[in-house]
Formats: C-alpha cells, structure tokens, sequence
C-alpha cells in the first residue's frame, strides 16, 4: 500500500489524469499553469494527501479548508480544487487552482473522474435505516462470499476488501474517500461491493457519483436531531436514495410505518418485505428457533418459493434482517435457489458481525452480549431479544453519546429500566460534554419508567461492567449496549483506547468464568 493514512483504502496503482482534461471536460475555471499537470488521487483532508494529489479546499464551520493547501502542497498535492474564497486565500501557495462554485457539490462527479470509477462498476448494494445497516451489510457481505465471490465492504465498523480490513471514522465516507475505495477494489477483482448510505451521506452529497443496482430501506426510529429537526426532516433526508439518479432497484420492510410512505415516494421499481404477520407485503420472513446462539427463519416469497436458514446472532430483527438481504440479492440478479443452496451446505448464513449482539461470554456463567445500539428503538429490540432467549435477570450496562441528541436520553433511560432488572448506567463517549449530566438524564430517563429496573450509577465503564458481572449469576444475561465494535472512548477530543469486548471477557475471567 501507498503510504498515508492506513484507515483509507486506496488504488496501489493509480493511473495519472491530466488535470486540463478534467477542467476541458466539466467546463471549469482555473488558474495557474495547468498544463502538464497529472492527478492521481484526490483528498480533502491535508493529513491524507499523497504526492500527485488533487486536494480539496472546502469552507468549514471555523474555516476554508484551502487555508491548508500549503500543508498539502509540502505533502505532495499538485493542484487545489476550491472555491473562488478558497482560490484567493490560496494563491500565495503557488499550486495551479481549479475553481468550482461549490466544491462539495462537485466532488462525487470529480472524484468518480479521477478514479474511473464508472468504467466497469462492480454489482452496487446500499443499505439505509436508522438501526440495521450494519448488521444487513455483513449479512449481505457474507453470502456474497458463500456464493464465491470476491466482495467489498463499507461500513460503520470497518471497510473491507476480500480479507484485508481497517476501521471506519464514518458510516460513510466522504466521496474521495469512497470512490478511492472503489478503485482499490476494482484492482483487487471485487466484483460486489455493499455500503450503508446515512442520512448524512446523502445530505453531506458523500454517495454522489455512485448508482446503486439495489438499495434497501430498513426502519426509521429517533436519531441524529442533532442534525434533523424532527422526524419528518430525518425521513426526507433518506428519500432521494429512491429516485433513479441515485439507485435501479429498491427492497423496502415493512415492519415500522416509515417504510410504506417509502414505497409512497419510491420513484424505482420496489419489493417489500415484512417479519409481521398483519403487513402486506410482497416478501415474508417467519421466525423458527431462537436460542442464545442463533435465530432460525424461514423466508418465502410471492410465488410461493421458499429458503429456511439461520444466522448465529440472537433476535427477531436479525432475522428481519437476514431475510431482507436475501431479497436484495434476489433483486440484483442471484437464484433464491443458488442462494438456499449456500446456505444449507454452510448449514448457516455465515457472517461476523462485530459488536452487533456479540456474545463475548463462554458455556458457562452469564450470557454476556456487547451491542453497538445507541438509540431508544435499538435499546427496545435488542432487550427483546436477550428476554426470548434467557431465562434469568437481564442486567443491562449503557450509557450515552456526549455532543449528540440529548433529547433521546431520557427515552434510552426509560426504556432500559423498564426492559431490565438491573441497569447500571455508565460513561460512553462523552466528548466535550460533562458526563455527569449525561448520566443525569439517563437517571431520570430510569426513574419514570412505570416498572424502574435496580438502578446503579457507575461512571468508569471498567467498573460498571465488573459491577454487572458481580451481580449476575449462571442463567442471567448481561446486555453491555453503546459501545459495540469500537475500540476507544472519546474524551475532550482524545481517542482514549478502550475495547469493551475485550474487557467483558476480561471481568469474566476474575469473576471465574471461563
């Protein structure tokens, strides 16, 4: 691998792009000397730039990105992309500018230009919903390889080709970002690529130059108000993944309200699916088994044909799940029957879902699952779960995001004491926040709900979970929600290393069990 920033995939083997073809071709201005001039890569983040650079300068909240342009200069960009503020304050630097009226709206064209990414695209799959998108990638990633083909991943835990990963900053990446991906997939024969698609993504334009064969929208629940003043602007935030510009097919569930206004607005052909039984819906997935190993369904669709399987992950949603990536590949071109083949012979779908209702604990002494779910509605399924399958106490460890939707605390609270028996509520991520008061609103979040669960206060996570693990006994559960597959906690702006699997396993060991 070239060198640079080691969490962003790249080509290994760029091929050069004349920069007056790209300013003959889009039509744009430019400044400077631009002949003779050949990109090879294109960033926007001055600590990712690689000799033969395009980088771009946009206007941020506290300043122009073309303020670093000397920084990427040093570190070998050989032209700027910016706007006409950016170009001004650019211009002592010396590297030939390219203007454009607004830089991040032209990024996912340019970026697709740089890399050739619309020369043989591989199949395309994206997954959107407010809970779900990552479970439904692996899940999707994963028959892909049991079907034998070489697959790329895109996710908010990592990005993936074939058996080479490295962890995410974002759900989705920015559009350098994902169309560099994609050319470094291209080079490794990836011939499927899935990518969960936030809401942010489409309303940050990171998706822009891409055409999905297939996407799928799963749920819609309280999240990123932050971002969105309700629930309506979140909705139509999600929406213009639907239209043609943006995707050829779509699968839609049918398990919460949203997704019927959806199928309402859908401007693509659509296919539905439900996991419950007063939906209409074109496809149905039915629960068999639930044990604190794995879910069995059964799957059947509109003309009657069928594929029963399991997943080793415990709840009914990931059986909804599991289900709806089936469809999607049906969608996109693959025999229900290949696919029930795969599956038997595996005698499972196979796929590693880090930190989605992970079980970190061994045969004996408490179940111990570590789930990234951060909101009421993932709270409220994942509980579900865990109750169906365990036949002690539920003693559940979580805590909240600082810097995010305060307003979703007190649910997250409520909810928890009325799905537990026991919840001790910690620190998770508090940023620039005071965590105290975050722990304050889940207190009060825990204290109305009509049943409250034993309530703890334990700020370090180290000791709530050592805490739960005291108190659980062999038949109990331990559900330790937030923190899921990462790898730090976020204090003040420092990613302070901390992994919540390894430290379950770790006070399952002094508390000897196995």
């Amino acid at each position: 691998m070239r060198d640079g920033d080691s969490s962003i995939l790249r080509p290994e083997h760029p091929v050069a792009r004349p920069l007056a073809t790209l300013v003959s071709e889009f039509g744009l201005e430019s400044r400077g000397a631009i002949e003779g001039v050949e990109v090879t890569g294109i960033t926007l983040d001055s600590r990712s730039v690689l000799p033969g650079d395009l980088f771009v300068g946009l206007r941020g909240a506290h300043r122009h990105g073309a303020a670093l342009a000397e920084a990427a200069r040093d570190a070998g960009a050989v032209a700027l992309l910016t706007d006409s503020e950016g170009a001004d304050l650019a211009a002592s630097v010396g590297l030939p500018t390219v203007v454009v009226e607004s830089p991040r709206d032209a990024l996912g064209d340019i970026s697709a230009w740089v890399y050739r990414t619309r020369e043989s695209a591989p199949l395309m799959l994206g997954v959107t919903g407010t809970n779900g998108k990552t479970s439904v990638s692996y899940l999707l990633h994963g028959m892909l390889t049991q079907l034998g083909l070489v697959a790329g991943l895109s996710t908010t835990a990592e990005r993936a080709i074939g058996d080479l990963a490295v962890t995410s900053d974002l759900t989705t990446p920015e559009a350098t970002e994902i169309h560099g991906l994609l050319a470094r997939m291209r080079e490794s024969e990836v011939r499927a690529v899935t990518l969960e698609v936030s809401a942010q993504a489409l309303s940050r334009r990171r998706v822009d130059g891409l055409v999905f064969d297939v996407v799928a929208f799963l749920n819609l629940s309280r999240d990123h108000f932050d971002d969105y003043a309700d629930m309506d602007d979140y909705f139509e935030a999600k929406l213009p993944l639907f239209s043609p510009d943006r995707a050829r097919r779509a699968v839609v569930s049918l398990d919460t309200e949203w997704g019927q206004r959806v199928v309402d607005s859908c401007h693509i052909p659509v296919t539905t699916i439900s996991s419950r039984e007063d939906v209409d819906a074109d496809w149905r997935v039915r629960v068999t088994e639930e044990t604190v190993e794995h879910t069995a369904f059964e799957l059947t669709g509109p003309d009657g044909r069928s594929v029963a399987s399991r997943v080793g992950i415990i709840g009914r949603h990931m059986a909804a799940n599991a289900g709806l990536a089936i469809v999607m590949l049906v969608e996109a071109g693959f025999e229900l029957e290949a696919i029930g083949h795969v599956l038997e012979r595996d005698g499972e779908l196979v796929a590693r879902l880090p930190g989605r209702v992970e079980r970190v604990s061994g045969d004996r002494g408490p179940v111990l699952y570590v789930d990234y779910g951060h909101s009421p509605d993932a709270f409220l399924v994942t509980l579900d779960a865990v109750r169906h399958v365990v036949p002690g106490r539920l003693i559940m460890v979580f805590g909240a995001d600082g810097d995010r939707d305060a307003g979703k605390r007190g649910e997250m609270g409520r909810i928890a004491s009325e799905g537990a028996d026991v919840v001790i509520i910690t620190d998770y991520n508090p940023r620039f926040e005071e965590p105290a008061g975050i722990r304050a609103a889940l207190l009060a979040g825990a204290a109305s709900a009509e049943h409250p669960a034993e309530t703890h206060e334990v700020a370090q996570q180290r000791d709530a979970i050592r805490l739960a693990v005291s108190l659980a006994r062999e038949g109990d559960a331990i559900l330790w929600a937030g923190p899921g597959h990462e790898d730090y906690i976020d204090v003040q702006g420092q990613k302070i290393p901390f992994d919540a699997r390894q430290e379950a396993r770790q006070a399952l060991r002094e508390a000897g069990w196995e």
